[in-house]
């Protein structure tokens, strides 16, 4: 049996860590994508550097929950996973922990794979940026809407269990 895991997506306002606008979630269960969200998140500041990445600015988020506010709706995703998975994991893992620690919440210690390296060990795409990854397997996507990176983060393990990637 699969374990149960979350591919996670964030988008960030600035360059500070805690600064995220928007995050993505696709928990799997049993080979599959069993739930997936999208969540506007209202950062700390209201400094936008990223709008021409992502099309988010203050006005999409001002009225949306600051990430302490939407923190008891993500937690049950993240409780539930055995480890988070993401494209280029060092940065998704690092706006987690920061958000988490800019609210006073604990940190999430579950552990982080990440497609960049499976997609390179499994089938040696080079490039690994996501679209690249998403092109080589036939994944759908909207880069840089989080909700879509979160999705095709969870379809490229899936690609990869089937192929016979374990954890």
């Amino acid at each position: 049996m699969t374990a149960t895991f979350l591919a996670i997506d964030f988008e960030t306002a600035n360059h500070s860590r805690d600064s995220a606008c928007a995050v993505g979630l696709a928990l799997c269960r049993g080979g599959q994508v069993v739930e997936a969200r999208q969540f506007l998140i209202r950062p700390p500041r209201r400094e936008f550097v990223f709008t021409y990445i992502h099309g988010l600015s203050w006005q999409h988020v001002c009225d949306a929950p600051s990430f302490g506010e939407l923190w008891p709706t993500l937690r049950p995703y993240l409780d539930e996973a055995e480890y988070l998975v993401a494209h280029n994991a060092p940065f998704d893992r690092g706006v987690l922990a920061a958000c988490a620690r800019s609210h006073g919440l604990p940190e999430p210690v579950a552990p982080f794979e990440c497609t960049v390296r499976i997609a390179r060990r499994q089938w040696g795409i080079y490039p690994t940026k996501l679209p690249d990854v998403c092109r080589w397997l036939d994944i759908a996507l909207r880069h840089h809407d989080a909700g879509s990176d979160a999705q095709a983060c969870a379809q490229i393990v899936l690609a990869a269990q089937r192929a016979g990637w374990t954890r």
